[in-house]
């Protein structure tokens, strides 16, 4: 009997804030991003959002609400999960769902850890200077060591260069020795055509940062931009991909998920566009026999970035015609869909960053009796852990995570060696 497990995650698809969600920003513990986004495009569309897929999935049963549908005939369980990382974004959110320890992960500006990082780079050689007397590195007159603005404040940090100035492996360098002593989730290295002198560029951020206004830069217009994400250090052989991996269960990573999630045996379909996540999404569930597939759709997060309402709603009537088209290929006892999110992105409440709230975890479950409430999981690693137990493996092979209920994920076949 084949086991075939399918999550899709909703990047930016929050059901409410979390209690600690005003830490940052007090305005943020109205965050809603599902509530919000219903509400405001029946004002604008005349209608409610079409949603009959999400509604089936129990939605609805995790965030009552006038447009969701209240009760299904499906064989659904429904939760929600609280983001187990601090801050909320979308690297974090992946690594911790696949069954990452980001215990040690914290959020820090980089003004508090200047000795440091200063320290690392004049180690490895480098001439390191304050830009202005500003809490920002200048490393070897070239390359800029900051705050990363685009994100929530102290999430992540850059090491921003001009390519005309000096190659991305040198860029890259840099950024490398920066991450060895980063206590953040995501060290970014950043090369491109700029539209002057990055110093130029600098901002004041929120919440005591300072860095690149990189958008500003021209660095996204000029073309030639290089990136490479270097997250912090994490046993990848203790996640979800590859424990199925080396199980033999074939691994396929669509959308975001193929840029940001390790494993070597995985085949990875990159892409943004929705409708190209839900055909790649598609075609790796016709495959016959197992299989783990994780699915990023990005353009709810770009949405609510741009804080767009409508587009954002768009969106999820483009994911939910997907879910439908993916019901009847997952029929079998052992299939599971997992539908959740990474974090919130409100679109209406007031900014451009995301928001730390809770996500719906909408499983079903083919040949399960009834509809199921779960209780509310305290880290996406659960989803992950879940997840692993739909496929017969042993959650306790993660490096974090437990199975958030026995009901989801029991079925009558062997587990896999």
């Amino acid at each position: 009997m084949s086991a075939r497990t399918v999550i899709v995650v909703v990047d930016g698809f929050g059901v409410g804030a979390m209690p600690d969600a005003g830490a940052l920003r007090p305005g943020d513990l109205a965050a809603d991003t599902c509530g919000h986004v219903l509400d405001r495009c029946r004002e604008t569309f005349g209608r409610p959002l079409r949603l009959p897929a999400l509604g089936a999935l129990g939605l609805g049963l995790v965030h009552p609400h006038r447009d969701l549908a209240t009760h299904t005939h499906l064989p659904v369980a429904a939760g929600r999960a609280g983001l187990g990382y601090p801050g909320a974004d979308t690297y974090a959110g992946h690594q911790t769902m696949m069954g990452a320890d980001f215990s040690r992960v914290t959020v820090a500006r980089l003004g508090d850890h200047l000795d440091e990082v200063t320290a690392a780079l004049q180690t490895a050689g480098h001439r390191v200077e304050l830009l202005d007397h500003r809490p920002l590195l200048v490393v070897d007159g070239v390359v800029l060591v900051h705050d990363n603005l685009e994100a929530d404040p102290g999430i992540n940090w850059n090491a921003s260069g001009r390519l005309d100035d000096l190659g991305f492996d040198g860029i890259l360098s840099v950024a490398r020795t920066v991450r060895a002593v980063a206590p953040v989730a995501r060290v970014i290295a950043v090369g491109g055509h700029a539209s002057g002198p990055l110093s130029d560029f600098v901002r004041d951020g929120d919440g005591g940062t300072f860095g690149l206004d990189t958008p500003a830069s021209g660095f996204y217009r000029n073309g030639g931009l290089e990136v490479r994400h270097l997250g912090a250090g994490l046993d990848h052989t203790r996640q979800l991909p590859q424990l199925a991996a080396r199980a033999g269960i074939p691994v396929t990573l669509v959308g975001k998920a193929a840029d940001i999630l390790a494993c070597d045996d995985a085949v990875r379909r990159p892409a943004v566009a929705t409708a190209d996540v839900l055909a790649h999404t598609l075609e790796a569930v016709r495959a016959e026999g197992d299989a783990l597939v994780v699915a990023n759709v990005q353009e709810s997060d770009l949405a609510g970035h741009q804080q767009d309402v409508e587009r954002y709603g768009q969106v999820l009537e483009q994911v939910d015609a997907g879910l439908a088209a993916l019901f009847p290929l997952l029929g079998g006892p052992g299939d599971r869909l997992i539908v959740t999110g990474d974090h919130g992105n409100d679109p209406t409440i007031g900014h451009a960053f995301h928001t730390r709230e809770f996500v719906p975890v909408l499983v079903h479950r083919p040949g399960a009796a009834g509809v199921e409430l779960l209780p509310d999981a305290g880290s996406l690693a659960d989803v992950g852990a879940t997840a692993a137990t739909a496929l017969g493996l042993d959650p306790a092979g993660l490096a974090n995570g437990t199975e958030i209920s026995q009901a989801v994920a029991r079925a009558a076949r062997p587990a896999h060696a």
